[in-house]
C-alpha cells in the first residue's frame, strides 16, 4: 500500500473542491480522495491516512450509469469507521473526466477524474502509431486535459530514428510537448520528473506493455508497481495488476497508473475532434454546404485541400474514422433516450389505466 501522509492540498485539493463541498452541504463529513478502485470497494486517502471505503446501498440504487459511481481521482465526503474503514456519503463534482467508450458497448468508461495533465505513452517498437496518438488527443481535448506525448523505450531505436519520429509528431500535431524516455538508460526521466508539479495530478495513458508502470517506478525511486516478466513473443513487460491506482512522488506530484487498453473507443467527442483537427475545422467554414461531411460533396474545401496536398491524407482518413465513431455514438445515444422516453410514457399510461 502507498502510505505517504500528506496534506489535502498535496492531494490536489483546492478552492474549487472547497466550494463544492460547502454547496453540497457535506461539511459535516471530512473529505478524502479516491486513490484506487477495487471490486465493490475503494481506497480513499486524506491527511491522516487511508481507508477501505464503500458506497451506500442508496447510492447503488439511485445510480443510473457508471459515471454516478466514484472513480480514481474523485474527491468524496466520507464517514470514518473503526479499523481503517469508511462509508462514502457523497461525490464532489469533477473538474475533469477522462473517459472512453467501452468496446462494443454504448456506455462510457471513466479512466480517471480531476486530472491536470495526461502523459500519452507509446513505446518505440510495434506500438508506435500516429493515429492512436490522435485518438488519445481527442479524449484529452474533450476533457480539457493538457496532453504530453511520452516516447518510451528509446533504447530500442537509434538516435536518428528517434529524431525522425519526433519530427513526425511535431509535423502532425501543433504545439505538443514530446518527452523521449527509457527506463533502461534513464533517458528523459529527469526532464519528466521536472515536468511534474507538486499538488498536480498526472495520468499515464497507453497500451499494455508500453512501459507506463516501469516509468512510474523510476519516478518513485522504487519498484512499487509489480511488473511481470517480459513476454518472449512480444518483448513487452506485462503489468501484474488491472486496477487503476494513484501514487505520490517525492517532489509532491501525483501520478495515476492505468491498465493498458487495446482499444480507445471514441464517444460523443465533437469538441475534441474539432480541436485536434483544427485545420480541417477551419477549412470546413468554406465548404459549399454547411452540413458537409467532407467525404463526397461538391464544393468541399477539405477535399480540395487534400487534392492540393495541403492536408496529410492519413490524418484526414483518421479524422473521417473518428468523426463517424463520434456521430454513431451520438445517434445511438439519442435513439436510446427516445426509447427511454417512450417506455416512460408506456409505464405512466399503464399506471393511469390500471
Amino acid at each position: 500500500m502507498n502510505k505517504v501522509n500528506i496534506s489535502l492540498e498535496n492531494l490536489g485539493y483546492d478552492e474549487f473542491f472547497e466550494s463544492e463541498w460547502k454547496q453540497l452541504g457535506l461539511t459535516k463529513h471530512p473529505l478524502a480522495r479516491i486513490i484506487a478502485e477495487h471490486k465493490e470497494a475503494y481506497r480513499a486517502k486524506d491527511a491522516d491516512g487511508e481507508y477501505l471505503a464503500k458506497i451506500t446501498g442508496k447510492q447503488m440504487f439511485t445510480a443510473i450509469k457508471r459515471e454516478d459511481y466514484p472513480a480514481v481521482g474523485d474527491w468524496v465526503a466520507i464517514e470514518k469507521l473503526p479499523e481503517g474503514k469508511a462509508i462514502i456519503r457523497g461525490i464532489l463534482p469533477r473538474k475533469t473526466v477522462l473517459q472512453k467508450k467501452y468496446s462494443g458497448k454504448q456506455e462510457n468508461q471513466i479512466i480517471a477524474t480531476n486530472i491536470d495533465t495526461a502523459f500519452i505513452t507509446e513505446s518505440m517498437d510495434k506500438d508506435y502509431n500516429l493515429n492512436r496518438f490522435e485518438r488519445y488527443l481527442v479524449l484529452t481535448e474533450e476533457a480539457n486535459i493538457f496532453p504530453v506525448i511520452i516516447l518510451n523505450k528509446t533504447d530500442l531505436i537509434s538516435n536518428e530514428e528517434l529524431k525522425l519520429k519526433v519530427g513526425e509528431i511535431k509535423n502532425r500535431f501543433n504545439n505538443i510537448d514530446v518527452i523521449p524516455t527509457s527506463a533502461v538508460t534513464e533517458q528523459g526521466l529527469s526532464e519528466l520528473n521536472n515536468y511534474i508539479v507538486k499538488g498536480k495530478t498526472y495520468c499515464f495513458l497507453g497500451s499494455s506493455g508500453v512501459g507506463k508502470s516501469s516509468t512510474i517506478n523510476k519516478l518513485l525511486g522504487k519498484d512499487e508497481i509489480k511488473i511481470k516478466e517480459v513476454s518472449i513473443s512480444t518483448g513487452k513487460g506485462k503489468h501484474a495488476t488491472t486496477a487503476r491506482e494513484m501514487y505520490f512522488l517525492k517532489n509532491g506530484g501525483i501520478v495515476i497508473d492505468n491498465p493498458g487498453t487495446r482499444e480507445v473507443g471514441i464517444a460523443d467527442s465533437e469538441k475534441g475532434i474539432k480541436n485536434v483537427f483544427d485545420e480541417i475545422s477551419a477549412l470546413s467554414q468554406h465548404c459549399k454546404f454547411s452540413n458537409c461531411s467532407h467525404i463526397h460533396e461538391p464544393g468541399c474545401a477539405v477535399l480540395k485541400a487534400i487534392e492540393e496536398e495541403k492536408i496529410n491524407k492519413n490524418r484526414y482518413d483518421n479524422y473521417v474514422k473518428l468523426k463517424k465513431e463520434s456521430d454513431f455514438y451520438k445517434m445511438t445515444e439519442i435513439e436510446k433516450k427516445e426509447k427511454d422516453r417512450k417506455f416512460g410514457r408506456f409505464v405512466k399510461n399503464y399506471q393511469k389505466n390500471s
